[in-house]
Parts: C-alpha cells; structure tokens; sequence
C-alpha cells in the first residue's frame, strides 16, 4: 500500500507540475499573440489616418474647401474601416465629428501628439469603461478660410483583439486538456506497470528472506533494470552458496567420519586385542595415515577461513622456486613409480623469487598432487621454469584427459570437482586449486591454466621476482 501511495504521489505531483508549466506557457503565449496582434491593429490605424489625413489636407489646401466632400470622405473612411475619426483646430475645437457631441481635444494627447505622433491602446477620450485604440496626429492646412496646424484623433474598437485573444486561449486550452488528457492516461498506465513492478519486487524479496531463491527479477524494465540485474545476481550468489556450503558441510562430515572411525576401529581392536600383536605396527602406519589425512583436510579449512578473514600475511623471502619444486616433487616420488611417469625438464637452472615459501610449497603440493592424481598411465609429467621480464613462471604439465572448455572456467571454484576427478578423487573436497590461487594472488602473483582436452593439462604460477615496497 505505501508503494502505491508513492507511485500515486508521484502521478498527482507530475500532473500538478505539467498544469502548472501549461499555465506559464499559456499566459506567455496568449500575452505575446495579443500584443503582436495589437501592434497590427496599431499599425493598420495608424496607416488609414495617415490616408484619411493625405485625402483631407488635399480638401483643405483649396482655397474654397469644399465641406461636403470632406464630409463624404469621412463617412466613407469611418464605415469602411470601423473606426471614429475627429478633426481638431490649433484651439482643441473639433471641427469634424463622428456624433454631435464634438469633444474638445485632451490636453494631455494634444501635448503628446506636439511631441510627436501618438498611438496607444488608451480608456480615454470616447470611454472610461472599454479601451479604444487612439492614433493622433496633427497635420498643416492653408486657405483662404483657415491656414495653420490641425489634429486628427482616431478610435478603433478593442473587440477584434479581444475576439482575438478569446480564440487564442480556447485553442490553447482545448490543446493543452488534451494533452493532458493524453499524458495522464499514459502516466497512469506507466505508473501502474510499476507499481505491479515493484509489489512483484517486493514479493519476490519476501521469498528470498525466506530461502526461496525459485524466481527471479524481471530485469527488463527501465530505470530498475540495473538494480533488478545486481539482485538477481546476489540471489544467485546466496544460492550458490548455500548450496556449496550444503556441499561443504556434507563432504568435510563425511572426510572427518571416515578416519575418525578407521582411526577408533584400530585403535579398539589394537587395545582389546582383536589385531594381533605381529601387525600392530602395521595397523599403526595406517592411523598415522589417517591422522595426516586430518591434519591436510583440517589444514586446508583454517587456510580458507584465514584467506576470507584476511588475517594470512605472507612472510616474504628470497626463495629458490626450483629447488623447492623439485623437493617437492620427490614427495610424490612412490605415487609417480606406480604409475610408470616419466618426468621431464628436472634439471633446470635455479629461479628466484621473493615469496613466502611455506605457503608457496603447499601451492607446488597441490598441483604435484593433482598431477599426479590426473596422469595416465605411462603417462608424462613435465616442469617449466622461465623469467619473463621481471616475472618468474613455473609450469607444471601432465598428459592424460584433460579440461573441458567449461571446467576451465570453473576449475579454481571452491568445491568444484570436474566430472571425472569425482570419480578419481573421492577424498578430495575441491579446495586444493582454489586455495592455491588465493595464496598465489597473497604472493602477488598469478595462476592460469592451460588444456587441451583428450592430450594433457598445465598450470601456470607467474610471481613476481621482487615485491614492491609498500
């Protein structure tokens, strides 16, 4: 209800806005088309005086004017143009009239038409309640009767600018209200797209409180389409999540189960005598197997709880990564023997870094262990060890199946197994690669892999052979 009430609000005020910007706009363009059309009414009174004043002063300069036909022509100027013309003396007595009321000449028009020609929009002179348009102008005639200056003052009726202006604003508003119209039936709709939007957002957001992570945002609506991406894509996290730490927690119950129990079976059946006394010592190497087992699985789980608390620092040393290569790779010197691998490019020069060498064997451990572990048969294992600039590269290649294009994307994610290692490793929890490029990434440093699938896989370790100073 509070969402529709603000989409509601935002409506009301939007519309409040647009009538309130139509009625600015209107008074600007209803003013500036009256006045424009003012002037014209001006301008067209101002030119037929000026030709009823050319007509007249032709009369007058006869040296016996003849009166009946300046009475014509003022009748014919009066009714074809619908005005009222009155003619003045130099002593403000009207000499020619439109009615028999024969007002004198204002004072203050005589003073401005002395000043020059006057032409205003003005409620003097025939009316105080209507405005007229008034030209006055003032003019020399010379005769035998009369010579000296005259004024002439013409009044034009305001009703065609008032017609005018009338027309103006109906054409004006019946535009506007329908636009208006317009605008709020397609605010409206718009406004109720979103409002559904957003309670459809809402509604999905309650569901993922709840752990329902089954649908999804509509992501095609402009101005949430970005907000609506980054939720879906935090949901997808939270689920991914949730369902590898399922995972997680299933494999490391599972992991620690398993030689938990072998370890008590032994140690049970060592201490109420059910093993025998001559293979006791054999069943002992098997707990310390186990034990290293718990040590390694448990190991790994501290070292991904520190990476994400961020409390791991690295000791940096200069470290030959040769020598700890090779030490390394003699660890797994019986599991290779087994497997009839041969192994090439051992006697390189050395190549030094600065590392931290204890994080940096267990990162050679677990890609020896997954070399190994990936090998075929009779298979090769080889090593590379190269400087690029200022950048040392281990690689470290085996031959066997290989990655899929898509478990190369995936292969360093926590908890991923690629389809055949599940098969191979069923006592791995996927953590192996994941750590080592956390601790590698530590070393500032990088690690890539390489594949073709069906011939062989290679993983790369590029550090850097000093680190910059802080």
């Amino acid at each position: 209800m509070q969402n529709n009430n603000s989409y509601n609000k935002f409506l009301k005020y939007s519309m409040i806005l647009m009538l309130s910007v139509i009625i600015i706009i209107g008074i600007i363009v209803i003013n500036i088309s009256s006045s424009f059309y003012k002037k014209t009414e001006l301008e067209r009174l101002k030119n037929t005086s000026s030709l009823f004043i050319s007509c007249i002063i032709d009369e007058y300069n006869n040296d016996t004017p003849n009166k009946d036909n300046i009475q014509k022509l003022h009748k014919l100027f009066i009714e074809e143009n619908n005005i009222s013309i009155y003619i003045y003396d130099n002593n403000k007595n009207c000499i020619l009239s439109c009615d028999e009321k024969q007002m004198p000449l204002p004072n203050n028009i005589k003073s401005y038409i002395d000043n020059g020609k006057y032409l205003e929009l003005s409620s003097n002179g025939l009316s105080s309640e209507e405005p007229y348009l008034i030209y006055g102008d003032k003019f020399s005639v010379k005769n035998s009767e009369s010579s000296g200056k005259m004024y002439i003052l013409a009044y034009g009726s305001t009703h065609n600018i008032s017609m005018f202006t009338m027309q103006i604003f109906l054409i004006y508003s019946s535009i506007s209200l329908l636009m208006l119209i317009i605008s709020f039936i397609m605010m409206s709709k718009k406004t109720n797209i979103y409002t559904e939007h957003n309670n459809d957002i809402i509604r999905i957001l309650k569901k993922y409180s709840k752990g329902d992570f089954s649908e999804k945002i509509n992501d095609n609506m402009p101005f949430t389409d970005e907000m609506a991406k980054y939720i879906n894509k935090l949901a997808s996290d939270v689920e991914t999540s949730e369902e590898t730490g399922k995972t997680f927690i299933a494999n490391v119950s599972h992991e620690l189960r398993t030689p938990i129990t072998t370890i008590g079976g032994f140690v049970d059946g060592i201490l109420d005598g059910t093993i025998p006394k001559n293979r006791r010592n054999e069943y002992l190497v098997l707990v310390s197997n186990e034990i290293q087992r718990l040590k390694v699985l448990i190991s790994s789980m501290l070292n991904m709880s520190r990476f994400e608390s961020g409390t791991l620092k690295p000791n940096f040393q200069k470290t030959n990564l040769t020598d700890l290569v090779i030490k390394t790779a003699f660890m797994f010197e019986k599991k290779i023997e087994a497997k009839n691998v041969e192994v090439e490019e051992f006697d390189a020069e050395d190549l030094t870094a600065e590392v931290d060498p204890d994080l940096m064997q267990q990162v050679i451990y677990n890609l020896m262990e997954n070399a190994v572990k990936f090998v075929n048969t009779g298979g090769k294992i080889s090593f590379r060890f190269e400087k690029e600039g200022d950048m040392c590269i281990i690689g470290i290649r085996n031959t066997g199946e290989g990655l899929k294009d898509s478990e190369i994307q995936q292969v360093f994610d926590r908890f991923y197994k690629t389809d055949s290692s599940r098969g191979k490793d069923t006592t791995g929890l996927g953590l192996g690669l994941s750590i080592s490029r956390r601790i590698v990434h530590i070393n500032n440093g990088q690690i890539v892999v390489k594949s073709i699938y069906g011939e062989y896989t290679e993983f790369q370790v590029q550090l850097p052979e000093k680190q910059k100073k802080s």
